[in-house]
């Protein structure tokens, strides 16, 4: 079995540990108590909004407390008491959406598996991977495009940068890979780690959504048209990968 098949069989019994953990038995309060309790989820979530866009804007070290707190319309001091430290902010608002993103990318390649278990395709692999992030309804989201330029800037951070998405997104990405090596078969193992790395780079530029490609093609191409840069990714990605394993 699978390092991901043994993650998806034992799914059940993980989802319900979660489910306990964030769900814990309500206890009686002081009157008043769930609209504090409401209140407090409302600010943090803004915090956490404010902190995002200006991370994927300025970065981590060109972001300051003052600034988040300022964009969120609150204190600074309660950066502090919800957060801790801005390093501590950071991580908790890249997990919030990258938590969202591993399910979903866990699900959608256990229904890939199971719909395709004889005829696994790299384009099939690759778009399984793909679609949870890169739907039109989120790339239309400011939160989640943050959540992607915030990624693409992670990921060309030599300093800690392959350290957060090793954390943060190497679990799914392992997912990705031993289903590649089915599609594959018959490929050397390097070769497909290298077509992962590529697909990885072309991924992380269009999630920057800088522009350039509008201002390079004098508006004939957008960075933000998901629809239609989706499945010429896709293609080129598989059409690649087939061409460095030889099988082309």
């Amino acid at each position: 079995m699978t390092s991901f098949q043994a993650r998806i069989a034992s799914s059940k019994t993980g989802n319900a540990g979660t489910r306990a953990r964030r769900h814990p038995p309500k206890k009686e309060g002081k009157p008043g108590g769930s609209q504090r309790d409401a209140l407090a989820q409302e600010t943090r979530e803004r915090l956490l909004d404010a902190a995002e866009e200006l991370f994927a804007t300025h970065g981590l070290y060109g972001t300051t407390v003052r600034a988040i707190a300022g964009l969120a319309g609150v204190d600074t001091a309660l950066i502090h008491y919800y957060f801790g430290t801005k390093r501590e902010l950071f991580d908790t608002a890249f997990l919030r959406r990258s938590t969202v993103v591993n399910r979903e990318r866990t699900e959608s390649l256990k229904h890939y598996i199971a719909g395709h278990a004889d005829s696994l395709t790299v384009e099939g692999a690759i778009e399984a991977f793909l679609e949870p992030l890169l739907t039109r309804e989120r790339f239309d989201d400011p939160g989640w495009r943050n959540h992607c330029a915030l990624a693409a800037q992670i990921s060309n951070t030599p300093e800690w940068g392959g350290e957060v998405m090793t954390e943060h997104y190497d679990g799914t990405v392992r997912d990705l890979l031993e289903v590649l090596k089915r599609a594959l078969p018959g490929a050397e193992e390097a070769d497909i780690y290298w077509c992962y790395q590529f697909l990885s780079g072309s991924l992380m530029s269009l999630l920057a959504a800088t522009g350039r490609i509008d201002r390079l093609s004098g508006g004939l191409c957008r960075s933000g048209d998901v629809e239609t840069f989706k499945p010429r990714l896709i293609q080129y990605a598989a059409s690649g990968a087939r061409a460095v394993c030889g099988l082309i």
